[in-house]
């Protein structure tokens, strides 16, 4: 593998969202947003719910993520996550459905767990819009 370029794979339990090499990793970790450039250290981190971006070819690629973790070695970064999804194959009108669904269940919730549940939803529906925006 040459030393200029990540190999990058997004993994969910069902299946591999994307694979491929490119020349830099940028996420959103639960303790701030990171970038990983060729040759960087080994690097781990918790994911929050959010957006990843991977530069291909000088081109952006962005995957609304939700939750779970990097690992970065030897040129390679691995994100495992429970969901995940390509920006440009996230429908908008869903989304933002989805988005308006969630704002109006947390604006009723009555109980601390109806509030953690909307919030949740809130914050899938804000990363699928956000990924499908760039």
């Amino acid at each position: 593998m040459s030393d200029k370029i990540i190999h990058f794979k997004l993994i969910t339990p069902e299946k591999i969202v994307f694979e491929d090499d490119v020349e830099a990793v940028y996420a959103q970790g639960e303790r701030g947003s990171f970038g990983i450039l060729p040759n960087h250290i080994p690097f781990m981190s918790s994911l929050a719910v959010d957006v990843a971006k991977v530069i291909k070819n000088g081109e952006e690629k962005t995957f609304s993520i939700i939750g779970g973790a990097l690992q970065f070695k030897n040129n390679e970064a691995i994100i495992l996550t429970e969901a995940a999804e390509c920006g440009s194959d996230i429908d908008t009108a869903r989304a933002q459905l989805a988005k308006e669904r969630a704002e109006a269940k947390l604006s009723t919730a009555e109980t601390q767990r109806d509030i953690k549940l909307a919030n949740a939803a809130l914050a899938r529906a804000m990363a699928r819009l956000k990924a499908a925006s760039k």
